[in-house]
């Protein structure tokens, strides 16, 4: 079974194998999609990222994280009740932790 949650702009779904896949909300095409080992991979990720940071920090921080996925995981950050931080600038988009 899948636990899947859908935010304004981005969704979390939690897969029977441990995984956690961010998407865009209404996308199905891998391409708007980043999977995690598990919730506690992206945790970590978030935990590596200075207190303010942008997309290009997330794609520093991931190498495998290029292109559109680091914007998505942003807007991920800032909707997903687990993250406590702020959106602080739309252009660039850019992330403020509390």
């Amino acid at each position: 079974m899948t636990d899947r949650h859908e935010y304004v702009h981005t969704a979390g779904t939690r897969r029977e194998d441990g995984t956690y896949v961010v998407s865009r909300r209404g996308a199905d095409s891998a391409g708007n999609q980043q999977v995690f080992d598990s919730f506690e991979a992206l945790e970590s990720l978030y935990a590596d990222l200075p207190n303010q940071f942008d997309a290009d920090a997330v794609g520093c921080q991931g190498a495998k994280i290029t292109g559109s996925r680091r914007h998505m995981l942003v807007r991920h950050f800032v909707e997903h009740p687990a993250f406590d931080c702020r959106l602080v600038s739309r252009r660039p988009l850019e992330v403020v932790k509390r």
